[in-house]
């Protein structure tokens, strides 16, 4: 009979499977920087857009829609790195949406400051931006809430209107840039409502859920 007390022995390679933990990606990781370099874009484009002389067709007026263009268009290269290299990380997934509403909030400001958007379409959106954004620190300790593809809908959207409003377009085409930017204003308001109340509805079937098998 084997003895009971004798030590195993050493497990000989290819005999079993060396279970290797998965390595950890650094908050540090090139996504993560991106995004960080898109959150600074914004006082930069912020001052460009209020400094100029009032006149929508100077130069600056341009630049400052550039570098909005480029803050929000690096939001989709930042979420291929972090697919394409495994670089996901629950700081990112944070950072992400709240780079965006930087982006989208500060560029809402400073058009109801130039007096080219009514400050209750920027309040409105702002509400369901900046809410949503402590629903997720509020929760965070459960679960961390990534964007939706409503979400990401929404954040096109809003992209297109903010961008049309930026873009001094009228001067050259005519009036009726305004009512496009008018149109897609307002669908960029009514989906940034409706996404916002399915997040919050989504929440509470998920803590709903958490309860009933908590119960269990």
């Amino acid at each position: 009979m084997a003895d009971m007390n004798r030590p195993s022995d050493p497990i000989e390679p290819g005999n079993a499977a060396v279970c290797v933990p998965p390595t950890k990606v650094s908050n540090w990781s090139a996504p993560n920087i991106i995004t960080i370099v898109r959150i600074f874009f914004a006082p930069v484009f912020i001052w460009m857009l209020l400094s100029g002389s009032g006149d929508m067709n100077e130069p600056l007026r341009w630049w400052a829609t550039v570098l909005f263009v480029v803050g929000m268009g690096t939001d989709g290269l930042d979420g291929w790195i972090a697919r394409r290299y495994n670089l996901i990380t629950d700081l990112g997934k944070i950072l992400d949406p709240i780079a965006d509403k930087i982006l989208i909030g500060g560029a809402l400001i400073a058009l109801s400051i130039l007096g080219e958007l009514p400050w209750w379409v920027t309040g409105l959106i702002l509400l369901r931006e900046v809410g949503i954004t402590v629903y997720r620190f509020v929760v965070i300790n459960d679960r961390v809430i990534p964007a939706s593809r409503g979400g990401k809908i929404k954040t096109i959207t809003q992209f297109l209107a903010i961008t049309l409003a930026l873009m001094p377009l009228a001067a050259l085409w005519g009036d009726w840039v305004n009512v496009a930017n008018v149109i897609f204003m307002a669908a960029a308001t009514v989906i940034t409502v409706l996404t916002g109340i399915d997040y919050l509805v989504d929440g509470w079937r998920q803590r709903r859920a958490l309860r009933t098998d908590s119960t269990k």
